[in-house]
């Protein structure tokens, strides 16, 4: 399944709600299940991003779906990066090369 980086930032609201962030992580997962993709893992972060996210979803509708419903809620604005494993870089490549 494709897998995706999502780097996030809290909004005012997400800083202001800060308490509740553990809360929202479940409820992300939750959500991104019923949409068909799974949070493989969360992380909170020091630096220019507040949250790192890696999500594995079926296609990039889902994907995009699971990211737009999380930004909807309005504690935080993403920037999606596609990732390919080592297996799917391998076979980019043999293509690439003919």
């Amino acid at each position: 399944m494709p897998t995706y980086v999502a780097l996030l930032n809290w909004t005012d609201q997400g800083v202001r709600n800060f308490k509740d962030t553990a809360k929202r992580a479940d409820a992300f997962a939750a959500a991104a299940q019923k949409l068909g993709a799974k949070v493989l893992k969360l992380y909170w972060t020091v630096g220019p991003y507040d949250l790192v996210a890696i999500v594995e979803a079926p296609d990039d509708e889902a994907a995009t779906a699971t990211l737009l419903q999380l930004g909807g809620v309005g504690n935080v604005r993403t920037t999606t990066l596609r990732a390919f494993g080592q297996e799917e870089m391998g076979r980019i490549i043999a293509k690439a090369a003919g």
